[in-house]
């Protein structure tokens, strides 16, 4: 297994993208200012993309395993490898997600726990309703944890 830094040429890995945000437009707001890496395991298996929010924090704007390697402890690497990556220079790594059956437990086994919330963020800001294992997803759930 190895994580390698995307520089260049970040819509390469769209498909992949898209599993974890599902509108274009939206990866487009952040895919210019943020750091990608893709993990490599006989070929692309995830990639997560970052953000420097300021204040000592960074952020996972952007994680995803391929479907048929979901499960297999990919993201939970990715994440492992940030917070030994930037633990000396940021205090903080959240994450922004819907409120979700699936995700928020993957995140607090993870070590994260709930921040705060942007109410109706999914309906304000996607043009067409999300769902994940049935609910739709309207408030933006932001969890944080010290690295």
């Amino acid at each position: 297994m190895k994580i390698a830094e995307i520089r260049t040429e970040k819509k390469d890995y769209l498909t992949l993208l898209l599993l974890a945000d599902e509108q274009e437009d939206m990866i487009d707001r952040y895919i210019d200012r943020e750091i990608m890496y893709v993990l490599l395991d006989d070929g692309v298996k995830a990639e997560c993309v970052i953000t420097d929010e300021g204040n000592g924090v960074i952020e996972i704007k952007n994680i995803a395993t391929e479907p048929a390697y979901q499960g297999m402890g990919y993201d939970k690497a990715l994440i492992g490898f940030v917070v030994e990556k930037y633990r000396e220079k940021y205090s903080v790594l959240q994450v922004g997600t819907g409120d979700s059956p699936l995700t928020i437990p993957f995140y607090e086994r993870c070590g994260f726990v709930r921040s705060h919330i942007v109410s109706n963020f999914f309906i304000e800001h996607y043009d067409h309703p999300i769902y994940e294992c049935g609910k739709q997803l309207i408030d933006m759930v932001y969890l944080q944890r010290q690295i």
